[in-house]
């Protein structure tokens, strides 16, 4: 169990992300399509997985920007945004800002990911859906770059997450 921040106030999450070095806990997550992704469908290159609460607040929604932006001059990786929003409106919050380099995903079936990846707030007001983080995967998935954002109304460290991915 991780303790992070809302606003301050301590909030606590399922587990602690995977260790740097570990394989990364495989996953089923839902495109904007309804169809179903996993890391096989990944393969070969590396990932970052930009993990958010909900694309519909400030702080998730200029990390995907920041990402994509990122991601137009690098197709050696792919961009990954995890959220527990529905497919449908992940899929209007990209129309709406021009987002077409990362891969908007959900964890609508289940937060089994969340529960996997220790993100899963399991108190306070964002109970059941994750916490803010940044997770560097290779391209055989083995973990290179863990970031456990301590307080959800900041973003990430974007430069050492881009250089872990670099």
């Amino acid at each position: 169990m991780a303790t992070i921040t809302l606003g301050g106030n301590p909030i606590h999450t399922n587990g602690n992300l995977p260790a740097v070095g570990s394989q990364a806990p495989d996953f089923k997550l839902i495109k904007t399509n309804l169809g179903a992704v996993s890391l096989a469908d990944f393969s070969h290159k590396k990932k970052l997985l930009n993990i958010v609460p909900s694309l519909d607040t400030g702080i998730c929604a200029i990390s995907t920007k920041r990402f994509n932006d990122h991601a137009k001059n690098h197709a050696d990786a792919v961009i990954l945004v995890v959220s527990a929003d529905l497919p449908f409106a992940a899929g209007r919050f990209c129309t709406a800002e021009g987002i077409e380099n990362v891969h908007t995903l959900s964890m609508m079936c289940d937060r089994r990911f969340a529960e996997d990846y220790g993100v899963l707030i399991v108190d306070g007001p964002l109970a059941g859906i994750s916490a803010r983080a940044v997770v560097v995967l290779d391209a055989d998935n083995r973990v290179i770059y863990t970031e456990l954002v301590p307080e959800i109304k900041q973003e990430p460290n974007y430069e050492a997450a881009l250089l872990a991915l670099a």
